[in-house]
Parts: structure tokens; C-alpha cells; sequence
């Protein structure tokens, strides 16, 4: 049996591809230049795929919805969302569970279809995911619900998200309150977690050895997919910039300044080489 230096892989060893989605392939609703004609190479090399978000907020039609509308054409089963990734470790933990959720659509759903029944009546789980409208009496209801022996999930931990206004208290800000309030701390399952990669790896029927993560964030997508055995490109199109490289004790495998890029060095290699000249 053969192995692979992992050390050696290049884009053209890959396989399968995860890719973040702010900041990656869309900005503020516009698709960044190169994100339609690299999931384009992906269709035509019969490459898969998946687009992951840690915004639970939203169900996969609605992301397909909001992608299409930024000019790319996302298929719903090849989104993939911190919400799904919470479903599906759920219901192996306990199948068909009681779950208490702090959330929207994105994140009901994915439980609802997973055989969870969602009650504030002896919940398994105290679930907590994005939401627009944090409402003060189901945080209280869920602290008192953790004190009581709810397990505490959270589905993702970022703690603030972009509005028109400016920033918004996100997961990771509520359940710090929770927790300051239970003295539990909750299992995330969301980026950075290596957990959301393994279920999305097995999503697609993906090895990570020829599979690649591309992120826009050190702190999430790329420590976790190197974590998860991946290897990681990092894009300069949203939150990490160049200058925020050295604050970080570990490196992509590769950078580049857009999925543009990435997509040209991609089709490059995809060229077939030309005949030598004949000799006259």
C-alpha cells in the first residue's frame, strides 16, 4: 500500500473541496470575482463539493435562494450549515431526542428532519443557534432548563454578525451568558470544531487526504480544516489580511489573494500539453 506525503499535496491531488462562504465565494451579497467559474471547473471535473456557513440562521433553499440572487448557482445539497452539522451529531448522540432550541428556521428544520421533538418540557438539549431576535425570557428558560440537566449545545461560536446597523450579539456572545449563568460551558459543533468537517466529509463521501478547505478566517476555517487533515487555502477576500498572518502560530498550505486565483492555477494545470514542434 502506497501513501500519500501530505506535505507534497497541491491543488491538483484534490478531490473533494469545502468551501466557506462569506467572504470565500460572496461579499456583502456579491459574488466575488472567480467564485462562479471555480464551482464551474468543479461541475465540469466532476470535482464535489460543499459550501459550509456557520450561520444556522438560515435553511439550505434559503441559502441556494440568497447565493442565486448574488449571482451563483449553489445546488441545496451542496450547502451545508452549522445547523445541519448539529442535527446530524444530535441524532446519533440520541435519536429522536427532546431539544429545546434558541434559533430560527435553519436550525428547526434541520432538527425537525433529524426526528427531534422541540419542547421546553424536560429537554435532552438546550440548543442554542443565530438568531435576529434574542428574546431575554428563552434565554432565562433555557439557564433554568441547563440547571436543571439540559446537555447545553451551541452551533456554532462566533460571537458577533454584520448587520446594516453595524455588529449584532451572536452565538457565541449568548451562550458566554448562559454559561457566566449555569457554569456549563456548551459543546459547539461549528467551526473551528473539526466535528462540522467530519460530518461534511462524510456528506460528500470525502477522504481528507484529497480534500481541501478554503476559508477566509485563520481562527476557523483554516485551524480546523488542518485539524481535520485538509489541505487549507486561505483567500484575502474577507476577514484575515495579510498583515493578520504573523499573529497566528500555524500557516495555511496555500494563499492566494481570491478563489480567482485558486481557479486559474487550477485550469492551468487542467490544460492538456502541447505536442513539441515537429523537427523540419
Amino acid at each position: 500500500m502506497t501513501t500519500t506525503n501530505r506535505a507534497a499535496r497541491t491543488v491538483h491531488d484534490i478531490k473533494c473541496w469545502l468551501t466557506d462562504m462569506d467572504g470565500v465565494l460572496v461579499h456583502e451579497n456579491q459574488a466575488v470575482k472567480g467564485a462562479a467559474e471555480l464551482m464551474g471547473y468543479w461541475r465540469e471535473n466532476n470535482l464535489r463539493f460543499l459550501v459550509l456557513t456557520n450561520n444556522s440562521i438560515f435553511t439550505p433553499r434559503d441559502l441556494r435562494a440568497r447565493l442565486l440572487a448574488s449571482g451563483l448557482d449553489v445546488p441545496e445539497e451542496n450547502i451545508w450549515t452549522s445547523a445541519m452539522a448539529t442535527a446530524e451529531f444530535l441524532a446519533r448522540q440520541r435519536p429522536g431526542g427532546r431539544t429545546f432550541v434558541i434559533g430560527e428556521a435553519g436550525l428547526t428544520t434541520a432538527l425537525h428532519e433529524a426526528g427531534f421533538i422541540m419542547t421546553d418540557q424536560n429537554p435532552d438539549y438546550v440548543v442554542l443557534g443565530e438568531t435576529r431576535n434574542y428574546s431575554f425570557e428563552a434565554i432565562t428558560k433555557a439557564i433554568r432548563l441547563i440547571e436543571g440537566g439540559a446537555k447545553f449545545i451551541a452551533t456554532n461560536p462566533d460571537a458577533t454578525g454584520p448587520s446594516a446597523e453595524g455588529l449584532l450579539p451572536a452565538t457565541g456572545a449568548i451562550a458566554a451568558l448562559i454559561s457566566r449563568a449555569t457554569n456549563r460551558e456548551p459543546y459547539v459543533v461549528g467551526k473551528p470544531n473539526p466535528m462540522m468537517f467530519r460530518s461534511a466529509l462524510n456528506r460528500i463521501d470525502a477522504h481528507s487526504e484529497t480534500t481541501a478547505m478554503i476559508g477566509d478566517r485563520m481562527d476557523t476555517d483554516i485551524v480546523a480544516g488542518m485539524e481535520a487533515g485538509l489541505l487549507t487555502a486561505l483567500v484575502f477576500t474577507g476577514i484575515t489580511s495579510r498583515d493578520d498572518m504573523d499573529t497566528f502560530p500555524f500557516r495555511p498550505d496555500l494563499q492566494y489573494p481570491s478563489v480567482a486565483n485558486l481557479h486559474a492555477e487550477l485550469a492551468k494545470g487542467a490544460q492538456p500539453a502541447q505536442a513539441p514542434a515537429a523537427k523540419k
